[in-house]
């Protein structure tokens, strides 16, 4: 089964998603499943992981219900507060056969280093590993140090760095490659090979240009700790010739099929326990 792992859906309100600025003005518009379904069959995609886009536990309810209505929807990855000290009492309302992680935008915090490693916080993931919740890492380059210390905290489940935690591009992949391998050392650490298209690009750089970060993902994670993700439709603020999926498949076009099998689903269904997903109410339709 081929997966996105890595895809969101959202009613758009500048309050709700104010880290869409005025310069991502194609994001600024509702994205819902009928959008994405003809992507998806156009580049063989039998299912996607939902992830959170907005730091509301409403968002989090809107999306399941998404989830339970949409064939392609096998798992979301939801945003709880982590501080109350009632976290207990939350995960139980949100419970759901179709919640198999959650997420925070680190990146967009004050401090990101201070909300890795806040107490309040690293207790509330405690909890969620203690329910089997994947917790995604979303940070960029800068705190890629912190979040090495967060997830050696960590390690009773699974931890998924998202979007390769977003390199510097100006810098080059062997210096990405340094900062990120203490995390790929940790085994309970998986890495999704996902937002590379829009992160800043130096004048020059070009798509042959991003393949070097594929290549040390490769070496560093293995081919069992690498999952693809669109990242859309936040992907659609890259050039209107250039699309997530082409670009990964031309990364990992030498290795086997069994390979690139684990990149594009089966680490995916792993990790997020796919296989245990049911969505009968979507596939009854």
């Amino acid at each position: 089964m081929r997966i996105d792992s890595h895809q969101h859906f959202w009613h758009y309100t500048p309050r709700d998603y104010r880290w869409i600025s005025d310069t991502m003005a194609v994001l600024k518009q509702d994205f819902l499943p009928e959008t994405l379904r003809n992507t998806l069959q156009r580049h063989d995609m039998q299912g996607t992981i939902l992830v959170q886009a907005c730091s509301d536990s409403r968002e989090t309810q809107w999306l399941l219900e998404i989830a339970e209505k949409t064939d392609f929807v096998r798992a979301v990855t939801g945003w709880i507060d982590l501080l109350p000290p009632q976290l207990e009492q939350q995960l139980e309302a949100l419970s759901h056969p179709l919640l198999h992680g959650f997420r925070h935008q680190v990146q967009d915090e004050v401090s990101p280093a201070q909300w890795l490693s806040n107490s309040a916080i690293n207790r509330g993931i405690r909890q969620l590993q203690q329910r089997d919740y994947v917790y995604e890492i979303l940070v960029t380059h800068q705190h890629l140090a912190d979040a090495v210390q967060f997830a050696k905290r960590h390690d009773n489940y699974f931890l998924v760095l998202d979007h390769f935690g977003k390199p510097d591009l100006s810098l080059g992949a062997a210096h990405w490659a340094k900062q990120v391998a203490p995390l790929a050392a940790l085994p309970h650490v998986s890495c999704k090979l996902s937002g590379l298209l829009t992160e800043p690009r130096p004048a020059g750089v070009t798509l042959n240009d991003l393949l070097p970060y594929f290549d040390a993902a490769l070496e560093i994670f293995g081919t069992e700790r690498l999952m693809f993700g669109s990242d859309w439709p936040v992907c659609l603020l890259g050039e209107s010739d250039e699309d997530p999926w082409s670009l990964c498949e031309q990364a990992i076009a030498t290795l086997s099929s069994d390979e690139q099998a684990a990149i594009f689903g089966g680490n995916a269904c792993a990790v997020y326990r796919l296989q245990e997903t049911s969505n009968e109410s979507a596939f009854a339709k």
